[in-house]
Order: structure tokens, then C-alpha cells, then sequence
């Protein structure tokens, strides 16, 4: 979003006062004319513009050891750990699509079967996958991706960008995640079509996801899925969710009756998995990671370096 000519000016004149001449944010405000409280909006504008990017180099950091530490920890295939400059969303999803789409690239061969997910986090892998010359490879959505709302899950996007990587037609499961009643998922479910995309879903050898957070900014509650009950049976005890399944601190199922109502994956079959990938990092994720580790939904972990020492400390 681009901001208003005074405001920028504004913006970047209170960043150069702070970060270049040391000017406590009291002294910015009379230079400015402003308040106190002003003037840190101000700075932060700056940082989540873009304006100002702290970049922290920490000699002592070593990601093949936070690696090494989580596969040990989390009895994991492998942990990648990527050095990231900021802790902040948009940046981590940045980094992390890198490295996942890295990964994947490292691992796929001919007649694999990729299931994914939607979401921010998993469009910025799709946007960094490398053509690979692969043999009758398949990718499949694992849960649906239909909503009452105008927010964009990138469902459509990140199939095409898979299949675009991967010289394939992917298959797309055309509902909600989530439906109203238990009758209605049986009846979907019946169909036949449906049924080869749930079934191909299962039949994956490679899954990648990521973690949803449990806050009202987050994607699949900006989506309308859930009613008031659902939403209080969720509050305090659900830390996460993968493919909108949601578990508490020790990867349990929070509400059978909303994950009965769930289209998609079960998280009992992200556990056979060859390769089951959870891409996810930064602050509003730790205890879903942490949670989604210990119910042991996947065997691979791409995270960031504050990520994983947060999980090595839990």
C-alpha cells in the first residue's frame, strides 16, 4: 500500500532521526511536530514498509546445528533451517518458500505423488519452484479450498504453479474445507470424482503443509467456515491446524465434531508418509509447530533460525 507523499516523507524523516542520529523517539516528536505515540507508528510503518530493514548478523549462529538439534530433538527425516534478517511474517514466508521449494526439488523423482495445501505460506514455495523434468508425477490438493468470503487462499494459483513445475495436470478438490453437517460430507464424498482426488490425497507419498494460527487474522477464520460454537470450542485449547484439523499442545484433535465436518486429509495419514513436510515459521506458529511435532503429523520441518531455537527451548 502506498502511502500518502507527507506521511512518507514523515515516515522516512523519523526513520533516519532514530536509526541514523540516535534521536530518542521524545526528541523526534518535537522535530516533527507530532506526539510520542505518533512517532512510533511511525518507525514501525517504516519497518513493515519496508523502509527500514534491521538486518541482525549473529556470529555465533549456525543453522546446520539448529538442524541437527531438531531432527534429534523431534526424531525428524530431516529439519532445514534458514537464516532469516527479521522476524516477521512476510519476510519469513519469503525465505521459507525458497528453501521448501529447494527441498522438494532435492527429494522428487519420477511417479512421486505430491499432496498439498493452500495459504499464503504455500503460495510463496509455489512461486519458487524450479522446472524439474520429472516422469508421471501427480499433484493433488488435499483439502478443500472453497469459501463464503473474498479473501484469496491461493488454492487455485498453487495447484498450477505445482503442476506448471512438474509437466502436470493437477487434481483440485473443488469444496469447502469445512461444511455445516456430517450428511453433507458424506454425500460429497460419495461422489466419484471427489472420492479419486480424497483417494489420490492418500495415496501421496509427499505431503507439504503448513500450520495454521489460531488468531482471527488468520486465514482460514477469515474464511466464514466456522460457527460461534465452533470458534469457543477452539479458544484456549487449540494451538494450530493442519489441512483445518486443529490440535491442542500434545497434537491431539481438539473438536472431533468439527473434524468430522472437515474435507480433506486426515491427520493420521500425514503420519505414513514418505515425506511429510511442514513449512513454517515466526512467532504466531511456535506452538502449533511445536504441537503438530510432538503428534508427529510431519517428518520434516523447513523453518527459520528464531523458529527453531524457540522449539529447542520448549
Amino acid at each position: 500500500m502506498l502511502l500518502e507523499k507527507d506521511k512518507l516523507s514523515k515516515v522516512i524523516e523519523a526513520a533516519k532521526l532514530y536509526y541514523l542520529l540516535d534521536y530518542n523517539q521524545n526528541e523526534i516528536a518535537k522535530v516533527l511536530g507530532v506526539s510520542r505515540p505518533t512517532v512510533s507508528r511511525l518507525l514501525q510503518q517504516a519497518k513493515s514498509e519496508g523502509i527500514v530493514q534491521i538486518k541482525i548478523m549473529d556470529p555465533t549462529e549456525d543453522v546446520e546445528n539448529l538442524a541437527v538439534q531438531l531432527e534429534k530433538k523431534f526424531q525428524l527425516k530431516k529439519a532445514v533451517v534458514t537464516s532469516i534478517p527479521q522476524y516477521e511474517d512476510h519476510i519469513i514466508k519469503n525465505y521459507l518458500g525458497e528453501k521448501a521449494a529447494d527441498y522438494l526439488d532435492s527429494i522428487l523423482k519420477d511417479d512421486d505423488i505430491i499432496g498439498v495445501t493452500w495459504g499464503t505460506t504455500l503460495y510463496h514455495v509455489a512461486i519458487e519452484l524450479k522446472q524439474k523434468f520429472v516422469r508421471n508425477v501427480k499433484v493433488v490438493q488435499l483439502k478443500g479450498g472453497i469459501s463464503h468470503a473474498e479473501t484469496n487462499n491461493y488454492s487455485s494459483e498453487i495447484l498450477y504453479l505445482f503442476g506448471k513445475a512438474y509437466h502436470t495436470t493437477p487434481l483440485n478438490l473443488p469444496l469447502p474445507a469445512i461444511v455445516d453437517h456430517m450428511v453433507v460430507k458424506q454425500a460429497m464424498e460419495a461422489d466419484r470424482h471427489i472420492r479419486k482426488t480424497l483417494e489420490m490425497g492418500k495415496q501421496a507419498n509427499i505431503a507439504m503443509f503448513t500450520i495454521g494460527s489460531i488468531n482471527t487474522d488468520s486465514l482460514l477464520f477469515q474464511l466464514g467456515y466456522f460457527t460461534e460454537n465452533d470458534m469457543e470450542s477452539l479458544n484456549g485449547k487449540a494451538v494450530g491446524d493442519i489441512c483445518s484439523r486443529f490440535f491442542d499442545k500434545d497434537g491431539q484433535i481438539c473438536n472431533e465434531s468439527l473434524n468430522e465436518r472437515t474435507l480433506g486429509v486426515n491427520l493420521d495419514e500425514l503420519r505414513k508418509k514418505e515425506y511429510s513436510i511442514v513449512v513454517a515459521g515466526g512467532p504466531k506458529k511456535i506452538d502449533g509447530i511445536y504441537g503438530a511435532l510432538i503428534g508427529k503429523y510431519a517428518n520434516v520441518l523447513i523453518t527459520d533460525q528464531f523458529t527453531a531455537k524457540f522449539l529447542l527451548d520448549k
